[in-house]
């Protein structure tokens, strides 16, 4: 009860505070915007007033421009100019009417002198003033020019007189004085003053103000700094908001200034009631509110309990017993939101324990909850078989159709997973296209025909959008306990079984013991590529290549070799192909490239021509930057682009044929020769070998290794001599290790033959040691 109390007090401490601070803010905030917007008002006005100021000014030059329009053209008036008599001209501007007579005008000479001038101060033969300003004006087609002229401000505009020739210039000038002042003030209701200032001579001062401020208004006009922005002044007792405007625009010594002002004041005093009434409305509802405070205080601190005691019940794990306040306010809202919270964390939590252990796009197990199930199974020593599945053309659909393909395709392969499961079987994935199934109690031969069932369903043709997608599923084996008893151990096993299955013909693999050995090797060899080229491990050899028309050797192939220091000399078919799924293999061909074109210089210098061929990848043919960086090689190194050969497989321009075709042809405008490496063994057509820019075709050696005349391979290889011809390609036959054969290749025409009867590949010195002998079977 004392903490109610407590409470209670500490609440209605709080709100009136609260309110007091609300209340004098507020009253200060509404007199702060009320004098704010009297400032305003008065800014608004004074614009206002500037504006009407520019208006009228910009009115009385138009008529000002009018009536010298009219003057110009009267004839009396131009044959009293003509005459140049300043009598006949005074008579001539009396007798055109008030409009004149009301204005200054002055009559100049073609060389800026007054001939005749309606004001004392300018006599005849003298220099106008402003002549100068009146050409800037001309040039700039300035309509009206504002001066200081006998100690006043005067609106000038001017025009030549024509007869028909240009024979003078009148000027007509619009006082502003004391009258214009206070018709500006009546339109605009702001107090107007004028000053001019003329060789530091102060003018006469024009005002609506009373004659007792004309001092003031003038110290004012002269002291003040002209500013975009108006500002408040103290002006006699009174906070004025004023602008100074500065009007002459005809020489530096010279200034006309105006001066407006709007009294601030005098409006403020008009919202003094409305400031006590609303103080005292203010005190009013202060009173009011600290009462409602006491009673809204001892009305919270009751339902408190009630929801501190939930609010521990909920800390310590209990979701289940609700929040019962029975009224119907903020309070019973706050309850039912105790309520709802309570059956969101349940909720949540058991969403959060699914999802720790299940896939969020498939819905499946995932590799925890396989794990998990898999030790489970172990420690009760049940028989499980584990089936490994991978898509191997995952990255050609996310090419093809995007992350919502691959989605897609996930979620039809898990449901075709989860249509497949017994009662004891768990189908989980374990990560990107990779799935493993978990089946207890099943036998070796039971469980490779579900997988095979699998493989058959899995690979079914599936719908993308509105195209037709076949999976490429491996499937990999392993089984407890006879490929392992710890967790990781099994599955990495039936990992290994997958990817071997994945390499291998057919679409099952079972795990192989031996299997271990090889995959650490693997490992290894990927792990040691990286470096292989910066420990020297890398070399060339080269195999030379016979030309069969002129019976000489002048090519040869270069092909890399590994010589590990652990393992020895690596075969490249091992490899090659761990540098091309790791991504390793564009370093690898650059290397190659570069240490080919360097090996043709080196042997160039010792009267050594050749031209050698070097295998690319397709890897390398979607690297649009290739024939950049060859060309730069070949430049550094001084060899030219035709002693280099580069051969492809028929498999890696039909990966991508477009991007392959664009390479190509970068390459083939830098003068590198191009060859279709293996050709017989891929799938490309006549028609796409055609539009390819090669030069050569290299007959693959399962054709040549055992030629006859009267054998298949034999009509394969004439054909194929016969073709090429036609279309213009040299043809390179290797495999070559017999007499007979290579005496058949020669009748058939064939251009160069390569293989184990010419030579073996050799490194650089043996190859050059081979070349000055250059013992070739003819």
């Amino acid at each position: 009860m004392q903490w109610r109390h407590t409470f209670q007090t500490r609440i209605a401490a709080v709100l009136a505070l609260l309110l007091l601070v609300v209340v004098v803010a507020t009253y200060f905030a509404v007199k702060a915007a009320t004098t704010r917007a009297v400032e305003n008002q008065a800014e608004v006005q004074l614009n206002t007033g500037r504006q009407v100021f520019e208006r009228l000014l910009d009115l009385r030059g138009r008529r000002l421009q009018y009536g010298l329009d009219w003057l110009t053209v009267d004839g009396p008036f131009k044959r009293a100019v003509a005459s140049g008599e300043a009598t006949e001209i005074q008579a001539a501007l009396r007798r055109h009417g008030t409009g004149v007579s009301s204005s200054a005008v002055f009559v100049l000479d073609l060389d800026d002198k007054v001939i005749a001038s309606t004001l004392p101060v300018l006599a005849r033969g003298q220099l106008f003033p402003y002549q100068e300003a009146l050409r800037q004006a001309r040039r700039s087609s300035q309509q009206m020019l504002i001066v200081a002229m006998d100690g006043q401000p005067y609106l000038l505009v001017q025009k030549e007189m024509l007869d028909p020739q240009p024979i003078a210039r009148v000027v007509m000038g619009f006082p502003m004085d004391a009258q214009f002042a206070h018709e500006l003030r009546s339109m605009s209701n702001l107090e107007v003053s004028f000053l001019s200032v003329q060789d530091d001579r102060v003018g006469q001062l024009f005002t609506t103000q009373p004659d007792g401020y004309r001092a003031t208004v003038t110290s004012l006009l002269r002291a003040a700094r002209l500013e975009p922005q108006a500002q408040v002044y103290l002006f006699h007792g009174q906070r004025v908001l004023s602008q100074v405007l500065p009007l002459a625009n005809a020489g530096e010594r010279d200034e006309v200034r105006v001066l407006l002002q709007s009294p601030l004041d005098h409006a403020l005093q008009s919202f003094a009631p409305l400031d006590r009434q609303f103080l005292a409305i203010a005190l009013a509802v202060l009173l009011v509110s600290l009462a409602a405070a006491l009673l809204l205080a001892r009305r919270v601190s009751r339902p408190l309990d009630a929801l501190v005691q939930a609010a521990e019940r909920i800390g310590a794990g209990d979701y289940r017993t609700p929040v019962r306040v029975r009224s119907h306010d903020e309070f019973g809202l706050l309850a039912r939101a105790f309520n709802a919270m309570q059956s969101g964390i349940a909720m949540r939590e058991r969403q959060l324990a699914h999802n720790a252990l299940h896939d969020p796009l498939t819905g499946l197990p995932n590799r925890a909850l396989a794990m998990e199930r898999l030790g489970s199974a172990i420690s009760a020593r049940r028989p499980v078989v584990l089936l490994y599945l991978g898509i191997e053309n995952y990255r050609v659909i996310n090419e093809s159709f995007g992350p919502q393909g691959v989605e897609q395709m996930l979620r039809e392969a898990s449901r075709c997973l989860s249509m497949s499961l017994l009662a004891s079987d768990t189908a989980a994935r374990m990560a990107g296209s990779e799935f493993l199934l978990l089946l207890e109690n099943t036998g070796i031969d039971r469980a490779v025909a579900r997988a095979d069932r699998l493989y058959g369903l899995l690979t079914e043709p599936k719908h993308i959008g509105n195209d037709e997608v076949r999976h490429e599923v491996s499937i990999g084996i392993a089984a407890y306990p006879a490929d392992g008893q710890q967790v990781d151990e099994l599955i990495n096993r039936a990992a290994i079984a997958r990817h071997d299955a994945a390499n291998l013909p057919g679409h099952l693999q079972i795990y192989q013991p031996d299997r271990d050995l090889a995959h650490q090797r693997q490992i290894a060899l990927i792990r040691d590529l990286r470096r292989a080229v910066i420990e020297r491990e890398l070399f060339l050899c080269y195999q030379p290549k016979l030309d069969l028309t002129h019976g000489h050797v002048r090519q040869a192939e270069a092909l890399l070799r590994w010589q590990h220091p652990s393992f020895g000399q690596v075969s490249p078919a091992e490899f090659i192909p761990l540098a091309e799924r790791t991504g390793s293999m564009g370093g690898l061909t650059l290397w190659v490239i570069e240490e080919a074109i360097r090996q043709m210089a080196e042997w160039a210098q010792r009267g050594l021509p050749m031209q050698l061929s070097v295998n690319i990848s397709v890897d390398d043919l979607a690297d649009d930057e290739l024939a950049v960086r060859v060309t730069a090689m070949l430049m550094q190194y001084g060899v030219a682009a035709e002693h280099l050969i580069f051969e492809i497989t028929e498999s890696a321009i039909m990966h991508n044929p477009q991007q392959a075709l664009s390479v190509l042809e970068q390459l083939r405008g830098c003068g590198i020769s191009l060859s279709v490496d293996d050709f017989g063994t891929g799938y490309s057509s006549l028609a796409q070998l055609q539009r390819l820019p090669v030069q050569e075709l290299k007959i693959d050696q399962s054709f040549v290794r055992n030629l006859d005349s009267t054998s298949g391979d034999g009509v394969i290889v004439r054909s194929t001599i016969e073709m090429s011809h036609n279309l213009g390609l040299k043809v390179v036959a290797e495999g070559v290790e017999f007499e007979h054969s290579l005496t058949l290749l020669k009748r058939w025409k064939c251009d160069t033959a390569q293989g184990y009867l010419i030579s073996r590949p050799l490194n650089a010195m043996a190859f050059e040691r081979w070349m000055r002998r250059e013992r070739v079977p003819i």
